[in-house]
Formats: C-alpha cells, sequence, structure tokens
C-alpha cells in the first residue's frame, strides 16, 4: 500500500480566483438572472445541492468500482488510470468518513481502497447478488453520484464525455442507461467490442447537464477532463 504522498506524477493544478461584477443589475443581467434560477432548478439534484453521503458511492459501483464483503463489514475499491483520479477519489472518500489507500498496479494503473468497515455493508447488501455486482431496483444517478463516476471513469471526447463501465459489466448497462435517461442524460451504450461497456453523452444541452449535475471541476482533475458549465 502506499500514501497519497507518493503520487508525484501529479502537478497542481488550482481554479483561477472569480471576479465580481457592478452592484446594480443591468436588464442584461437581470435576463441572465431568470436564466440563472431556471438552472438551479435543473440541477436541484446536482452535486452541491446536498451533503456528501455514503449512498453516493453507488456512482463508483455504476462505474468500475467494486465492493466485497468481510463479515459485517465491505470494502469498496476501483481501479482508474490516472494519478490526478487518485487525488479526487481519496478526497471525496475523505468527506464522507472513509480514509482510503491506493497502490499501482502492474499495469501501470492505480487501485484506490477503503478499508473493511461496516459503513459500506448496506451498499454492498444493495449491490451483490452473491458475489456478482448489480444495480438494486430503483437505482438512480444525482450529480453527486455522477461526479465520483466521472472521476473514476469519465473520459473526454471531442464530441461529448465517455463513462465508463467496469470491464465485466455488461449486464449492469441496460439499467445504468435507464437511471442516466431518468437523469437527462441520455447516452449511446457502446458495447465491449466496441470500446465498452460505456456510455456516451453527447449534444450541448445533455453536455451542459452534465456540467451543471457534477458541479465544479477538482483541482486535482486537468481542466480537458472534466465538464466545463456553460
Amino acid at each position: 500500500m502506499s500514501d497519497l504522498s507518493d503520487l508525484s506524477d501529479l502537478s497542481d493544478l488550482s481554479d483561477s480566483p472569480g471576479t465580481s461584477g457592478p452592484a446594480g443589475p443591468t436588464s442584461a443581467e437581470g435576463d441572465r438572472g431568470g436564466r440563472d434560477d431556471a438552472r438551479r432548478q435543473l440541477v436541484f439534484f446536482g452535486a452541491e445541492a446536498a451533503d456528501p453521503s455514503v449512498a453516493d458511492l453507488a456512482g463508483l459501483l455504476a462505474g468500475p468500482g467494486e465492493v466485497s464483503v468481510m463479515g459485517g463489514t465491505a470494502r469498496l475499491s476501483v481501479v482508474v488510470d490516472a494519478a490526478w483520479r487518485v487525488h479526487v477519489l481519496v478526497a471525496e472518500l475523505a468527506l464522507r468518513g472513509l480514509p482510503a489507500s491506493w497502490e499501482a498496479t502492474e499495469d501501470e494503473r492505480h487501485a484506490v481502497r477503503t478499508s473493511y468497515t461496516r459503513a459500506l455493508k448496506p451498499l454492498a447488501a444493495a449491490w451483490l447478488r452473491g458475489p456478482v455486482k448489480r444495480p438494486p431496483a430503483g437505482f438512480h444517478l444525482n450529480g453527486r453520484r455522477l461526479r465520483l463516476w466521472l472521476a473514476a471513469a469519465g473520459v473526454a471526447e471531442p464530441a461529448g464525455f465517455l463513462l465508463r463501465l467496469g470491464a465485466a459489466d455488461a449486464d449492469c448497462q441496460a439499467a445504468i442507461g435507464a437511471a442516466l435517461a431518468a437523469a437527462g442524460l441520455a447516452g449511446d451504450p457502446l458495447a465491449p467490442d466496441a470500446g465498452g461497456p460505456a456510455y456516451r453523452i453527447t449534444g450541448r444541452r445533455r453536455l451542459a447537464r452534465l456540467a451543471e449535475l457534477v458541479g465544479d471541476r477538482p483541482p486535482a482533475a486537468p481542466p480537458p477532463a472534466w465538464p466545463a458549465r456553460p
């Protein structure tokens, strides 16, 4: 196991400070205010709409995350392909009271793991059918879950974003796709022989929706790797 500070290949990326506008709104600003109000209603389930919770980790299980059980405890793990993802995920897990460790894999990726804990047992009970991972009935995606999924396995493309599932998760794809559609993010499914299992999110409105739901880019994430708000 390695401590997060050993990830020396990741540069520190910080957001630029914002600027404040004039105190009195102009007519154009008033119009923008109406659009902003509508946008805030649109992202009621966005990543910033509620406090982080352990239930949000269902977003990792929608992607390549795995959960395993030992006695009355469970552990969540996910293998990622970039050091910045380790930084983001470890920070997100810590926000939920779940310290995590990481280690390099033989294929030059990174495995992020929590400890075994009782706090994850309900998540495991909902997602496991014996040893097999399956989305539970009524599974849905909100901004906090999507943020974790994107951090673990979202890939920017010229025309949009690819949200990858686990390599063995083809049987989960239909349920995950239905949850994406219900969140306003209907995507194109990719089969394993076409680079999946994954969903490709394209289109101006859907990409704007994704950006609003997942919230601001984490400082560790390279700007091109995170959807920008319009």
